[in-house]
C-alpha cells in the first residue's frame, strides 16, 4: 500500500485534520506515507511541519495561481502525483475544498471514493473504512473495488499526534489543464473570528434552542472568550438563522473533539450528540432535568441559563483577572 495524503492548510497553518489524517495513516504502519501540498509559496515551513507529523515525503506545487481555493488545479497537481509516485491511496480530511478535490481526483483516475469515514484499518493486508450509519448508531466496514483507492474522513476523527521526524521534499511544476483554468475567484467575503475555530478549539462552548434567541448568544460568546475557546451551535439554531453553519456541530455539521464541551440549552438529539460525543469532557446545563444530553453529560447542571451563565461568566472573570 502506498498512501498519499492531501494537505489542506490556510494562512499559512496546516488544517488539523490534515495532520490527523497524516498521523493515522502513519500510525498503520504499513510503509511510508508522502503527502501533497498546492498553495501560494513557499510551502517549505508547510513540508517541515508535515515531517513531524509522520511524512517520509512531501511534494509541493508552489504557485501564485495556485493562491485562490479552487479545486481543479488541485486535481491536476495530485493526479500528476499519483501518476508519477504509483500511489493507489489518497485520504483527505473533509472540507468544502477537499471534498471537491477528492471527487474530481476519483473521476479522473476512475476510483472508488469513500466518503464520510471516521476510521481506516488494516485487515489481514487489506484496506477497510469505518463509516457511521444509521444515525451513527453503528459503523459499517466498507472498502473499495477499483485499483485506486479514496477516502474523505469526517473532521475530528483522528488527533494529530506529533511523532517527529524530517520529510524529503520535492517541488513540483505541474502544468495545469486549460479547462482548470475555466473558473475564477472574483470577490471573497471574510468573515473574522476572534479566537480558534471549533474543528482546533480545546474549549468549545455551545448553544441550543434553549437560549431562546439569537440575541442571547451573546453570553455563549462571552463564555467561550473567557475560556479562550470557540462557540458552538446545534442544527435548530442555525436552520433559524441565529447563529452561522460554520458553527455548528452535528451530523450535518462539524464533528468537534475538545478536551471541554459546554453545551447550553441543548437538548442532545442524536444528530448533534455524534457531533460532540468524543469531547474529553461535557458540561450541559438545561432548565429541563429530562434532558437526553444528561445521559452522556460529565457533569449536568440543572438550571436555567441565562440565570446561571452572568455568575458563572463574573466569576470566572474574577478569577482571571486575580491570578
Amino acid at each position: 500500500m502506498s498512501v498519499l495524503v492531501f494537505l489542506e492548510h490556510h494562512d499559512g497553518e496546516l488544517t488539523k485534520g490534515s495532520l490527523g489524517v497524516l498521523a493515522h495513516a502513519v500510525a498503520l504502519g504499513d510503509g511510508d506515507v508522502s503527502a501533497v501540498a498546492v498553495g501560494r509559496g513557499p510551502l517549505t515551513v508547510l513540508a517541515a511541519a508535515a515531517g513531524k507529523f509522520g511524512a517520509a515525503k512531501v511534494y509541493i506545487a508552489a504557485d501564485d495561481s495556485f493562491e485562490a481555493p479552487l479545486p481543479q488545479p488541485r486535481v491536476d497537481v495530485l493526479h500528476e502525483v499519483v501518476r508519477t509516485g504509483g500511489y493507489d491511496t489518497v485520504l483527505f480530511s473533509n472540507s468544502v475544498l477537499a471534498a471537491d478535490v477528492a471527487a474530481g481526483l476519483a473521476a479522473r483516475l476512475d476510483a472508488g471514493l469513500n466518503w464520510d469515514l471516521v476510521d481506516l484499518v488494516l485487515d489481514n493486508g487489506t484496506l477497510v473504512g469505518k463509516r457511521p450509519a444509521l444515525q451513527d448508531s453503528v459503523l459499517v466496514d466498507v472498502g473499495w473495488r477499483s485499483s485506486h483507492r479514496l477516502a474523505l474522513f469526517r473532521s475530528g476523527s483522528f488527533d494529530a499526534v506529533a511523532t517527529g521526524g524530517e520529510a524529503r521534499v520535492e517541488d513540483l511544476s505541474v502544468q495545469v489543464q486549460e479547462h482548470s483554468r475555466g473558473a475564477r475567484i472574483v470577490s471573497q467575503r471574510l468573515q473574522l473570528n476572534e479566537g480558534p475555530s471549533i474543528e482546533d478549539a480545546e474549549v468549545i462552548v455551545a448553544g441550543g434552542i434553549g437560549l431562546g434567541a439569537a440575541e442571547n448568544f451573546a453570553l455563549a460568546e462571552d463564555l467561550a472568550a473567557v475560556l479562550g475557546g470557540a462557540v458552538g451551535a446545534t442544527r435548530a439554531v442555525v436552520y433559524k438563522g441565529w447563529y452561522p453553519h460554520s458553527a455548528q456541530v452535528g451530523q450535518t455539521g462539524k464533528t468537534v473533539t475538545p478536551k471541554l464541551y459546554i453545551a447550553l440549552g441543548i437538548s442532545g438529539a442524536v444528530q448533534h450528540k455524534v457531533g460532540m460525543q468524543n469531547s474529553k469532557v461535557i458540561v450541559a446545563i438545561n432548565k429541563d432535568p429530562n434532558a437526553p444530553i444528561f445521559e452522556f453529560s460529565d457533569l449536568a447542571v440543572v438550571g436555567d441559563v441565562h440565570t446561571i451563565l452572568p455568575e458563572l461568566i463574573e466569576l470566572l472573570r474574577a478569577r482571571k483577572s486575580s491570578s
